[in-house]
């Protein structure tokens, strides 16, 4: 379980809550007509902008954010590949058929098969290069998805909003219809705000950023890949991934 996403819950919902509590508005702020209007419109908007085979995947986006799944770090994995790019330089490419079973990382395990069945290098970079853009291209599409629908849910608040003040207008007459109007007209702005800031927004800012994560594991591989096809020596492949780490993070190795 993603901690900082659990924490992030509870610190901002505690904050609303304490402001709502110290101003009795806990109740006030339930309503059941903004909350359908609210998310039944947004997330139909979300499905009118979106074709299906993108919606069915938002449950496992959802589950990517709560539960992440368990990588490998840059430094472990470019300690990984410099170890497979000495046994290559030592015994030859092809002894390499032995380390892909132990290999953990599939995308790694691919590459390297790649090069040991001969493959040129031009035809592993493309097979390399085109899977990370379809990776990279599936994760806009969800966090793409969860964005929009950030966009939309304030404008449905604002429609909430429209709607309650018309309500008030019409009944301007019958003072006991102006409180539940008003209700809706109130609430309506807020949950719209609230969702988009909170809950779709945050949620496609972690995805993003678990697939940045992901994407530049990829590329280190992809290097790395290509370098023990090219029969860089263990020395220089290592001073090309370590651009891919942090400066500080590398004093630290050392």
């Amino acid at each position: 379980m993603d901690v900082m996403t659990i924490l992030g819950i509870l610190t901002g919902f505690g904050a609303i809550l304490f402001v709502m509590a110290c101003g009795h508005m806990i109740y006030m702020l339930f309503n059941v007509e903004a909350l359908v209007l609210i998310f039944g419109g947004t997330f139909g908007a979300a499905m009118i902008t979106y074709p299906w085979r993108i919606i069915k995947r938002l449950p496992v986006a959802l589950k990517i954010v709560f539960f992440p799944p368990k990588r490998i770090t840059k430094e472990n994995l470019i300690k990984r590949i410099i170890q497979l790019s000495q046994v290559a330089k030592r015994d030859g490419v092809e002894s390499l058929q032995k380390e892909i079973p132990t290999i953990e990382t599939p995308f790694l395990a691919d590459g390297l098969q790649m090069i040991v069945d001969g493959l040129e290098a031009d035809i592993v970079k493309e097979k390399l290069e085109k899977e990370i853009s379809s990776i990279r291209r599936r994760h806009q599409q969800l966090a793409g998805v969860f964005r929009s629908m950030g966009t939309y849910a304030p404008i449905f608040g604002l429609l909430g909003t429209l709607v309650g003040v018309v309500q008030v207008l019409k009944n301007l007459t019958d003072p006991t219809s102006l409180g539940a109007s008003m209700a809706i007209a109130m609430t309506a702005s807020f949950y719209g705000i609230f969702s988009a800031n909170f809950i779709f927004l945050p949620i496609a800012g972690k995805l993003g950023a678990h697939s940045d994560e992901e994407i530049s594991l990829k590329e280190i591989i992809t290097k790395g890949v290509l370098s023990i096809q090219k029969g860089d020596v263990p020395v220089v492949l290592e001073k090309k991934l370590e651009a891919f780490v942090a400066y500080r993070t590398r004093q630290k190795e050392k």
